[in-house]
C-alpha cells in the first residue's frame, strides 16, 4: 500500500511541475509563435462599420421587396383561378367514379394539366 502512494504522489508531482513550467517555456519562444490566430470573418457575416440593424448607407426600409409587374400579377391570377376550377372538377370526376377498378384517362389527363399550371404558376411567382 505504501508503494502505490508513493507512485501515485510521484506521478501528480510530476504532473503539477510539467503544468507549472508550461507558461515559463511559452514565454521563451519567439512572438509570433505566441500570436493566438485571427478568425478569418465569414462572407456572409453582417459589416461591422455599421451599427446592428443597418445594412448599409444605401439601404432603406421596404426595399428588400422587388416591384411585381402588374400583368405578370394578373397573369397569376387568372392562373390561380383555373387551377382551382380545374381542381373542383377532378374533386368532382373523382367523386362519381369508381377507383376500385381503373383510373379514368380523362382524370389523369386533367391531373397532368394541374400539374402543369401548378408549375406555371410557380415559376411566375419566382420572378
Amino acid at each position: 500500500m505504501q508503494h502505490s502512494r508513493r507512485q501515485a504522489l510521484t506521478i501528480f508531482a510530476r504532473a503539477a511541475g510539467v503544468l507549472a513550467s508550461t507558461p515559463l517555456l511559452a514565454s521563451t519562444l519567439p512572438a509570433s509563435a505566441q500570436m493566438h490566430p485571427q478568425p478569418i470573418p465569414s462572407p456572409n457575416a453582417p459589416n461591422q462599420s455599421f451599427p446592428p440593424g443597418l445594412n448599409g448607407p444605401d439601404s432603406k426600409p421596404g426595399q428588400d421587396h422587388q416591384e411585381v409587374d402588374p400583368r405578370k400579377q394578373q397573369e397569376i391570377r387568372i392562373d390561380i383561378e383555373r387551377l382551382y376550377d380545374l381542381a373542383a372538377d377532378l374533386k368532382q370526376q373523382a367523386g362519381k367514379s369508381d377507383m376500385n377498378v381503373t383510373l379514368p384517362v380523362i382524370m389523369v389527363k386533367k391531373a397532368q394539366e394541374i400539374e402543369k399550371l401548378a408549375r406555371k404558376i410557380k415559376d411566375l411567382s419566382k420572378g
